[in-house]
């Protein structure tokens, strides 16, 4: 397949390359785009066969659910069956933004879309090019992001074109996203309602909006825990690079003693090796690593925004340097804290040492 490349600026959107990509969409193809989370990977919600092109470009599960995706209030009411006044108070709040609800859906859904349940996942997202994308092509547009299956989430263009170029339709390159994270999701069918899946938008967030609401306990478990994960992103091995990855917790001084010594030792040995830290501990390291080892900083400790934006890219770009062994630091899971370390912990397999 030739995949059709073309930079839009968020600032200034190019009407007549939208319309295009709508088009794509109204015509059952698939279009990459930037949400202001991570990029998504669309296709028309409510066909079948549409749906089914994006399980296949991704290599993804049929049974992982995709999220809709909606440009105004009036799309979500033919989506759904019903909403619940806390959906109306989350919407309020949150909308449009990195959240994303899930209803009961409407017999106009597929279940090509919902991964065979009787339940969707909408999202209202606050990008410009995404939704002037889903008002050209008219319809909710189903979206995962727009990566292989399992690969780090792509947070550059770049990313998307070294997935899915060949693989898929269009691919609109609108630069760095905002966040770097997915979005939270709020299960808002039970009672009270549940996080599948953190986010930007935490749960003191969430509880200071609708007061009771749950964590789905699968979601920091090791699968053969036996609880499975509802959430897109959660089921399966996600975010991982190619490299064997595993994160260290502890004193700060003493992770570092640890981390230089492994990662040494790797190199000694001819190991491409890389260490994850924050900008506070870089100094730990600094004349203390092989020269040949690289030392990435994925942000501020005291702002995790700039950690979760860093995060997937900086996964990315240990790949692309065919770097063998990857050592990290563990980070606070306070707030947004959640997200960054549920990512982490999935990337790493799990591998979480303590020192």
């Amino acid at each position: 397949m030739n995949t059709v490349i073309v930079k839009i600026s968020p600032d200034d959107i190019n009407n007549k390359l939208i319309q295009q990509a709508g088009e794509i969409i109204r015509q059952g193809g698939l279009v990459a785009f930037p949400t202001e989370t991570v990029y998504g990977l669309g296709a028309n919600a409510l066909s079948e066969e549409a749906a089914a092109k994006i399980y296949l470009a991704k290599g993804r599960p049929s049974d992982n659910p995709l999220i809709a995706h909606i440009a105004d209030m009036d799309m979500l009411k033919g989506l759904v069956r019903e909403i619940p006044s806390v959906a109306q108070k989350l919407m309020d709040a949150f909308w449009p933004g990195p959240m994303t609800l899930i209803f009961d859906k409407s017999e106009m859904v597929p279940k090509g879309t919902t991964g065979g349940l009787d339940t969707v996942a909408i999202r209202f997202p606050n990008h410009p090019i995404a939704r002037e994308l889903i008002q050209a092509a008219g319809v909710s547009i189903a979206a995962p992001s727009a990566n292989l299956s399992g690969k780090p989430s792509p947070t550059l263009g770049e990313h998307v074109i070294d997935d899915m170029d060949g693989r898929i339709d269009m691919i609109i390159d609108g630069g760095m996203v905002g966040m770097g994270l997915e979005s939270t999701i709020v299960d808002v069918t039970v009672t009270p309602p549940m996080i599948l899946r953190p986010g930007f938008i935490t749960y003191e967030m969430i509880k200071d909006v609708i007061g009771d609401v749950k964590i789905d306990k699968a979601i920091f478990t090791k699968p053969e825990a036996g609880l499975k994960p509802k959430a897109p992103g959660m089921k399966y091995r996600h975010y991982a690079p190619s490299a064997e990855f595993k994160m260290y917790r502890g004193e700060a001084e003493k992770v570092a003693e640890k981390i230089i010594l492994l990662a040494n030792e790797k190199a000694d040995e001819g190991m491409k090796t890389g260490v994850i830290t924050a900008d506070q501990h870089r100094y730990l390291y600094e004349n203390r690593l092989h020269s040949n080892i690289t030392v990435v900083s994925l942000g501020d400790l005291e702002k995790p925004e700039t950690i979760a934006n860093h995060l997937f890219k900086t996964l990315r770009d240990f790949d692309k340097e065919k770097t063998q062994f990857i050592f990290g630091e563990t980070f606070s899971e306070d707030n947004v804290g959640q997200a960054i370390m549920n990512r982490l912990t999935k990337a790493a397999g799990y591998n979480i040492i303590d020192v």
